[in-house]
């Protein structure tokens, strides 16, 4: 049975026909072609598939399409015209700031994770833009990075967040 749901993701309405108890991310990835979340373990486990639902990371692979009608989600793609619409800019950047800072940092090696980890640092930096090494650590606990760049991927959030108190793109 599919049922049609209204979506706003990434700032822009969307409808939808499918079962309730469908996936969110096999909606981004099957029926919106979006391709930052992805497909990693299928049990919330490791992150990959970290979308912001209303600010709020979730596993976009065990949260069904409808507990999300009516609200925003936010995937990879929508992070830089989350980030203008929170610094109040007037287009937004090519990249969001967290990002540029895993490039220049060179933090994603095979970019399994880059989409989660950038979910996940993003919810983080809106929360509490200036987090310790500590905070970063703590927060980031539960997303898994298959080749090990965790001191790149901290690196990178902590670089992201000297940019973003700065509003250096």
């Amino acid at each position: 049975m599919t049922d049609s749901f209204k979506l706003k993701v990434n700032g822009r309405e969307q409808a939808v026909s499918v079962s309730p108890d469908t996936p969110l991310l096999y909606v981004l990835m099957n029926e919106l072609a979006l391709r930052g979340p992805r497909f990693g373990c299928g049990l919330a486990q490791c992150g990959s598939c970290s979308v912001l639902v209303d600010g709020v990371e979730v596993r976009a692979c065990v949260t069904p399409v409808s507990n999300v009608a009516g609200k925003a989600v936010t995937t990879l793609e929508g992070l830089p015209a989350l980030y203008a619409e929170q610094k109040r800019l007037p287009q937004p950047p090519a990249l969001h700031p967290l990002s540029q800072a895993f490039v220049d940092q060179q933090a994603p090696q095979c970019g399994y994770c880059f989409n989660g980890m950038t979910i996940k640092a993003a919810e983080l930096l809106a929360q509490n833009p200036k987090p310790t090494e500590a905070q970063i650590r703590s927060h980031m606990d539960g997303h898994i990075c298959r080749c090990g760049t965790y001191p790149l991927i901290l690196k990178a959030i902590q670089l992201a967040s000297i940019r973003m108190a700065g509003d250096v793109r």
